[in-house]
């Protein structure tokens, strides 16, 4: 490459990493520590972290319970028909949020779908934490299963044909072959979509509401404290900056165990 050459792409990667990087910077600076700190004691503040951990916390404990057995499936086999449920669970990265808000609503809505099953049975779904929590597992859930199933198909098949040889059942071979091999990646597809759950917000706005202390969650806060305070906006801000930078650090570290394995065979 010529010198124009070079100058110009180094040009182009140090604008990118400017437009990516000035705003973080700006984000850290409107809201310090100290700010952050401060807002951490207002009871509206506290009430959207303890929203968002609980709900987070639940959605994520779903993605691993319903998410891990079907990757396990997704990569044991390769079909026409599996490959189309593997599309449909990535589809949720690519929708809007306002579009996955508004599916939930028609699906699970008091008019919806299953509307009149819920109300028959006493209860409503939307605008409630289970909302919440449904929006969450929505939006998170394909990160978890996509991780999830590359990690199950990077698994040498001969150890488990070994397993399978020795006479152990297939509960067995995922639960003391599969599951501690893959482990590390598991761990990583989990903080990734635990970072998604903790930063939704057009999908939980549209099917939850933003109701505080019961769907407000941090997101939904940092909108509503626009309209008021800046300052407190940013403060949360930066404090889902930070959990989110650390969750992308756990996620990095598996992903990377992951591909030295992937090297190795």
């Amino acid at each position: 490459m010529s010198r124009l050459g070079r100058a110009a792409a180094i040009s182009a990667a140090l604008l990118l990493l400017a437009l990516l990087s000035l705003p973080l910077l700006a984000l850290v600076t409107e809201g310090a520590p100290a700010i952050l700190l401060g807002a951490l004691g207002s009871p509206l503040v506290l009430a959207a972290v303890r929203v968002s951990l609980a709900t987070s916390l639940c959605s994520l404990l779903l993605v691993l319970l319903l998410g891990t057995p079907l990757a396990w499936i997704l990569a044991q086999r390769r079909s026409a028909a599996l490959g189309a449920v593997e599309l449909l669970v990535q589809l949720p990265i690519v929708l809007p949020p306002s579009l996955a808000g508004l599916a939930l609503l028609f699906a699970f809505g008091r008019r919806g779908l299953l509307g009149a099953l819920f109300a028959h049975a006493g209860f409503s779904l939307a605008f409630s934490p289970a909302a919440v929590i449904l929006a969450q597992l929505f939006v998170a859930s394909a990160f978890y299963v996509q991780v999830a199933t590359n990690a199950f198909r990077a698994i040498d098949e001969r150890l488990l044909s070994v397993a399978r040889t020795l006479g152990c059942s297939p509960a067995r071979v995922f639960f003391s072959v599969a599951l501690p091999l893959s482990l590390r990646a598991l761990l990583g597809g989990a903080a990734l979509a635990w970072a998604r759950a903790l930063g939704e917000f057009g999908a939980t706005l549209l099917f939850a509401g933003n109701l505080p202390g019961v769907t407000q969650t941090l997101p939904l806060a940092i909108y509503t404290a626009l309209e008021s305070d800046t300052r407190t906006a940013a403060a949360l801000g930066l404090l889902l900056l930070i959990v989110a930078l650390l969750l992308l650090l756990l996620a990095r570290r598996s992903a990377a165990g992951l591909l030295t394995r992937w090297s190795s065979r």
